[in-house]
């Protein structure tokens, strides 16, 4: 097997380049916001409850900004004639922010439920997807993906509702601490890439 020939490096590295866009212009921002995130999603994982709270206090202040905003815009619109469903929409955000700042525990309970929704749903149709796919020889994995998908929804469900106190905090630090790596190996990637064009 011949070694690659500066060409080939070239157009490889030009190639990862524009995979990694303006990413590889900065590498040491990934890197500090890859140990940011994984860091705030230990934190999450160490106090599940406590980052549950925190995120549907931020949640509720998301909403309540995005109403408002959604609000200002609508009064502004003189004319449009989706005027009153754009003020009806911006209440209900405004109204949905505030109930979860009121009552942080009916709003977590109602989240969970919602999570363990999704992962009903996407677990039965990965479910009919697999056995619509079930003449390829990987179609048992995606069984296995639907099934892990319905026993996650399971597990919620069983320990609802005081999961919803836990599970929320525990699944954005473990989203945190995964966004988190992929940032850090991504401005590693682009570091290394930098130091090569060098």
């Amino acid at each position: 097997m011949t070694a690659p020939s500066s060409e080939q490096m070239k157009q490889m590295t030009d190639l990862r380049t524009a995979v990694l866009g303006a990413a590889a212009k900065m590498p040491g921002a990934l890197i500090g916001l890859g140990i940011l995130f994984i860091i705030l999603g230990v934190i999450g994982i160490t106090g599940q409850v406590l980052f549950s709270f925190i995120s549907i206090s931020m949640l509720g202040a998301f909403l309540i900004f995005g109403g408002v905003l959604q609000f200002a815009h609508a009064i502004k619109s003189q004319g449009w004639q989706s005027v009153s469903i754009q003020v009806l929409l911006a209440l209900l955000y405004i109204a949905t922010g505030l109930f979860t700042w009121l009552f942080p525990i009916p709003a977590l309970e109602v989240i969970t439920l919602w999570l363990a929704a999704i992962f009903f749903i996407t677990g039965f149709l990965r479910l009919v997807s697999a056995f619509q796919h079930r003449h390829f020889n990987e179609w048992i994995w995606m069984v296995f993906s639907a099934a892990i998908s319905i026993l996650m929804g399971a597990l919620i469900m069983s320990g609802y509702p005081s999961s919803s106190l836990w599970l929320p905090g525990l699944l954005i630090a473990i989203e945190l601490l995964l966004q988190g790596w992929s940032m850090l190996f991504l401005g590693f990637a682009a570091r290394k890439l930098l130091n090569n064009k060098q």
